[in-house]
């Protein structure tokens, strides 16, 4: 009886094993396979969990380091990379079309990589890159991502013969995208997370060209029952704020002024420290910030690309904010939820004072 009866379960098991996986796409036949196994261990089910591809781990995958090599035809598709690895192009066997971070530098490539996944592997946001999946095997550390086939804001910005001119109205919806996910991470998530390297390469752009911020390789934790973390200087120079700089403790505002530093490229369409024209011999946000503040053409402040096919009113609506989020003091800057009240209209904003502390050093 006990022979028969462990014949049928076993084919029972079997069948549904089988059945499931016919129905159910590969990430989610992960954890089908991975509960059955708990249920009963020391089995054909533990070999077959050992042979197949991927562990589901919460909302991340544990990926094989072969199967990473196979997915990116071991590595061939090279799309750009930075001062922790390189990233490739690959495709999952579900036809899932992937962009693959491999972390190089062994020290710093290691940090990056607990800071993304303990990062990314717990939110998601409409305005955040996704987070497929890691693999750890020994100093190989792999990142895998949506794809994002507009590529970075970088790109499109200051790379004109390699992709197409953005339109007004994507590069507002940019902006106010980019906007949305800082103040979620800001201010929705358990702890408040800063960013830390906010700039138009961190910013990938989807197939509809919405914004998703990237990259959270050198993010900051920061607990709501602290006000400010005091850390070693992290980011990009030329997006730094000044508290970086002074080597003060810093909050959520210093995302703030990168967000700044940011926006004026996006109206601009060049790096603010671009020299390659007679007018942007000065730097351009104290330029921008003369101009609004005394009521000037903020036409003129735009990318000659747009041919000022533009809404007169998003483009004051944009430089204020941009001139407010560049503050010396971190008090005088919004918060990046008031900065999408502005951007979105509920919100009115007055002009700005020029940030001395910039002045002083373009003067210098």
């Amino acid at each position: 009886m006990g022979i028969i009866i462990g014949a049928v379960v076993g084919s029972v098991a079997i069948v549904v094993v089988m059945g499931l996986m016919c129905v159910h796409p590969w990430k989610k036949q992960n954890k089908i396979v991975e509960t059955l196994c708990l249920l009963w261990p020391n089995t054909w089910l533990s070999f077959l969990h050992e042979e197949r591809m991927t562990t589901v781990y919460g909302s991340l995958v544990a990926f094989r380091y072969k199967d990473l090599q196979k997915a990116t035809k071991n590595f061939s598709v090279k799309m750009g990379g930075g001062g922790f690895g390189s990233v490739f192009k690959g495709t999952l066997p579900d036809s899932t079309v992937i962009a693959m971070k491999k972390l190089e530098s062994i020290n710093q490539g290691e940090k990056q990589f607990r800071a993304e996944v303990s990062t990314l592997g717990t939110i998601q946001h409409v305005n955040l890159v996704r987070l497929h999946g890691f693999c750890s095997d020994g100093k190989r550390k792999l990142l895998v991502y949506d794809y994002m086939q507009n590529g970075s804001l970088d790109s499109h910005l200051f790379h004109e013969k390699e992709s197409k001119v953005l339109d007004w109205k994507t590069r507002y919806q940019i902006a106010l995208g980019t906007a949305r996910g800082l103040a979620y991470l800001h201010e929705k998530c358990s702890d408040c997370i800063i960013h830390c390297d906010i700039k138009p390469a961190n910013i990938l752009l989807d197939v509809d060209f919405c914004p998703k911020v990237a990259d959270f390789g050198l993010a900051k934790l920061l607990g709501r029952e602290f006000s400010r973390v005091l850390t070693t200087m992290r980011g990009t120079m030329g997006y730094l704020a000044p508290e970086w700089i002074l080597g003060l403790a810093i909050t959520a505002k210093a995302d703030v002024y990168s967000y700044g530093m940011m926006l004026f490229e996006l109206i601009s369409g060049r790096r603010n420290t671009d020299r390659s024209e007679e007018r942007m011999v000065k730097f351009f946000p104290i330029w921008a910030s003369s101009v609004v503040i005394e009521g000037g053409d903020v036409l003129s402040l735009l990318d000659h690309r747009l041919e000022k096919h533009v809404d007169v009113e998003e483009v004051w609506r944009i430089c204020k904010v941009a001139c407010w989020c560049i503050q010396d003091d971190e008090n005088d800057r919004p918060s990046m939820g008031q900065v999408v009240q502005i951007l979105e209209g509920i919100l009115d904003v007055n002009p700005s004072p020029i940030p001395r502390l910039l002045q002083a050093l373009v003067a210098d």
